[in-house]
């Protein structure tokens, strides 16, 4: 493939689609792009739905690769753990990890996403096209259909492949779905909670309320509340709750009295940070929460899936966006490859990532509970104390799930996964067999009054243990 002699069609410039024209636009494509939604610099299209977004090492690594990780760092505010706050607004603050350099970061999607754009277009050989609604891709002539918002002039527009990265609701997802031209498989779930966006706004004097360092979070067993920082000294906060089921729940919070009396039942310490809360509430739409699985992702050497067009997941592993980054990057790293056309880039790129993208929507989905009830339970927290001490003592020998996932780059997310979950329930397993005792690690204030010997040994045995479960469920052909 001459790589100058190529024009490439992509739909949507979100987060996905403004990297990858980044990055097509640097390695000499010429790459068209074109979105439904006015441009985000010049018009405020939030509409209540942004969900501030955590940027980690994945996303980072993508950064890189792209050249603009310092002017991405400095739109970031580290947040070093989660914030517990209990129904009495006592605190609690739960580390990512037990090393100092591993965090996540709080980044505006709207920031990023216009950077992105800015430098993407920074290339003589990237377009972006605004208010160019798509109606749908013919994927045997590589075409698609748009309509312009304004003039509502409808036209064709051809190229020699197109990517897809127009979001959940994609396009060509959906003509791949109605051609029925091949065997496409496609599931879309959602969950019974949807959500809702709120804010807590700075100061008079623009500081921060409460805590900036950390992703705050009121669990509440089958609901939760989330806030996270933003530069300007407010936070971006998300009520997750279920439709319809509860004592209270999105349909029946229809009045300002109802709304009140819930956030003072369950959230009193966030309420009183929220003197706008009503405005929020009544003004901001409420939103679906849902996974989106497919395959293929492509369709001969004539267009691709990427992003959430092809793997949409809910928010609670703070993966999303990092997920669609790493996409980029996994992309790239096949285009080096040279293979000898679009169909076996687009195929060995599909073998090499859909099984990382599945891990990763599970993952998300096993964080959902873990956020809204577990982090709040004594053993979960006893759990996380251990793990720290494990991270902080024996930096390289042990990593938590969440640091597996989150803080290694270069791991796949599926193997995250499998490690990460036998670990857990390992760990798991010898507390309840008494085996070892976070009793004789902590005392009431967290210190440690236990030899770094005597962690070696709780280290080894959750190795061993680790091994087992692993072993076990390869016979079980769970992996």
């Amino acid at each position: 493939m001459k790589e100058k002699q190529q024009n490439i069609l992509i739909i949507g410039a979100g987060l996905c689609g403004s990297l990858l024209a980044l990055r097509l636009g640097q390695r000499g494509y010429h790459v068209s792009v074109y979105e439904m939604r006015p441009d985000l610099r010049k018009v405020d299209i939030s509409a209540g739905r942004s969900i501030n977004l955590a940027l980690s090492d994945r996303g980072i690594k993508a950064m890189k690769l792209v050249g603009i990780e310092d002017k991405v760092r400095s739109l970031c505010i580290p947040m070093h753990g989660r914030m517990i706050h209990d129904k009495k607004g006592h605190t609690h603050l739960s580390n990512y990890s037990g090393r100092e350099d591993e965090y996540i970061n709080s980044i505006s999607r709207g920031q990023l996403n216009a950077l992105l754009l800015t430098e993407a277009e920074k290339h003589k050989n990237v377009s972006v096209y605004f208010n160019k609604k798509c109606k749908s891709v013919d994927f045997e002539k590589t075409t698609a259909l748009f309509q312009d918002y304004n003039t509502k002039d409808q036209f064709i527009e051809d190229a020699d492949i197109i990517i897809a990265t127009d979001g959940a609701g994609s396009v060509l997802r959906k003509s791949y779905f109605l051609g029925k031209k091949f065997l496409f498989s496609f599931s879309q779930d959602y969950l019974t909670h949807g959500y809702k966006e709120l804010s807590i706004l700075p100061k008079e004097n623009g500081d921060f309320k409460t805590y900036k360092n950390a992703l705050h979070i009121w669990p509440r067993g089958t609901f939760m509340l989330i806030a996270l920082p933003n530069l300007d000294g407010s936070f971006t906060v998300t009520l997750f709750l279920s439709y319809d089921e509860g004592e209270y729940h999105f349909n029946n919070l229809t009045t300002e009295d109802t709304v009140l009396e819930f956030f003072q039942k369950e959230f009193p310490d966030a309420l009183a940070l929220m003197p706008n809360l009503i405005d929020d509430f009544f003004e901001n739409p409420t939103s679906p929460l849902g996974t989106v699985k497919c395959s293929p992702w492509h369709y001969k050497g004539n267009t691709l899936l990427m992003g959430d067009a092809a793997h949409a997941i809910v928010p609670f592993y703070g993966q999303g966006m990092n997920a669609s980054f790493e996409d980029v990057v996994i992309f790239d790293n096949i285009l080096d490859q040279k293979l000898e056309s679009w169909e076996a880039t687009f195929a060995a790129y599909e073998k090499t990532r859909k099984k990382d993208t599945d891990a990763i929507a599970d993952l998300a989905i096993d964080n959902f509970y873990e956020m809204k009830s577990h982090t709040a339970n004594p053993m979960f927290q006893e759990k996380r104390k251990l793990e720290m001490l494990l991270e902080e003592h024996f930096p390289d020998d042990y990593a938590s799930k969440y640091a597996l996932v989150t803080f290694n780059e270069n791991l796949g997310y599926r193997e995250a996964m499998l490690k990460g979950r036998a670990q857990d329930k390992a760990i798991l397993n010898l507390l309840v067999d008494g085996n070892i005792s976070t009793k004789s690690i902590l005392n009431g204030d967290d210190s440690i009054d236990m030899t770094k010997e005597d962690l070696k040994t709780i280290l080894e045995k959750i190795k061993q243990e680790t091994e087992a479960i692993l072993e076990e469920d390869k016979i079980a052909g769970l992996h």
